[in-house]
């Protein structure tokens, strides 16, 4: 039987009712390489899953674009009908080419579809959350965003999405948003080591809209540092458990979304919910973000 863990005190969304764990749980490497197709073990797959929201996991981050469709189906598989006080948060604004490749779909259609396909693969009705991806690959870009962000506010009042956040956004994407509907979180590009954000979070603090790092642990290319190499060592952790902790120590409004198709792996995420890392070991950390990191 799994342990129901500490996983980094809780957070409420701004504006609502909905209570999730710090420590959440990304479903992208889910599906098969290049997030693409099916996995090579659906049975372990669908175990990681349970075994998340057995240790206490409640925030699941995710998209119908992932696999496409593959992800969701997943998770329906897993985990349907869904435990209560379970925050399923997906995403639109991209599409998937037959090259594998990662496309905008950020018209009226294409948002009303993708809000659609997330509805019937997730098995809902409403889906929770639902994040507007919008900017480039890795970060945001300058530009309106009043288009995509008034068919999202459409299909609240509709009943099909409950709210609105954000990903690949800068603030001044944000405050727009804000004008068309409440926003409730933001998911960028953030770890110990890329900290472009440092005065975004602050200001999302002040407002006490969260703030969803993706690639905590560097993405495609894991975190290299001989300083969180070291600290790992001194507390005796590895040091992506030390990249993890970082993050929540930050901000309290931080949240995280690390994934793993892993049981392994996924525990020693888990773990890191509890890994308290000491002040001046945090300023060293604190170093690699203004330093050359590979």
């Amino acid at each position: 039987m799994t342990k129901r863990m500490d996983l980094g005190g809780s957070f409420t969304f701004r504006g609502t009712s909905m209570a999730v764990n710090r420590m959440g749980y990304g479903a992208m490497q889910l599906a098969g390489p290049q997030v693409w197709g099916p996995p090579r073990d659906l049975d372990a797959a669908i175990a990681v899953l349970r075994e998340a929201v057995a240790a206490g996991v409640n925030h699941i981050d995710t998209s119908d674009f992932y696999g496409p469709h593959v992800t969701n189906q997943i998770i329906k598989q897993a985990l349907h009908p869904y435990p209560d006080g379970l925050v399923i948060v997906t995403k639109v604004g991209a599409r998937r080419g037959g090259d594998k490749s990662w496309i905008h779909a950020l018209s009226r259609q294409e948002l009303v579809d993708a809000v659609h396909d997330n509805l019937r693969n997730l098995g809902l009705d409403t889906l929770d959350v639902v994040n507007l991806r919008v900017g480039g690959a890795m970060g945001p870009t300058e530009g309106s965003i009043e288009e995509p962000m008034t068919v999202l506010a459409e299909l609240k009042r509709e009943g099909l999405i409950r709210h609105i956040g954000l990903s690949n956004v800068s603030p001044v994407p944000l405050a727009e948003a804000q004008t068309i509907a409440e926003i409730i979180c933001v998911q960028n590009l953030y770890n110990v080591a890329h900290r472009n954000d440092d005065a975004f979070i602050h200001d999302l603090a002040g407002q006490g809209i969260s703030y969803v790092p993706f690639f905590p642990l560097g993405g495609f290319t894991p975190l290299q540092s001989e300083e969180l190499d070291e600290v790992a060592a001194s507390l005796e952790a590895t040091p992506m458990q030390v990249a993890l902790a970082w993050l929540l120590q930050r901000s309290p409004n931080i949240l995280l979304i690390p994934g793993t198709s892993s049981s392994a792996h996924l525990r020693e995420n888990l773990e890191a919910a509890t890994l308290e890392i000491p002040p001046a070991m945090i300023a060293r950390l604190d170093s690699i973000g203004a330093g050359p990191v590979h």
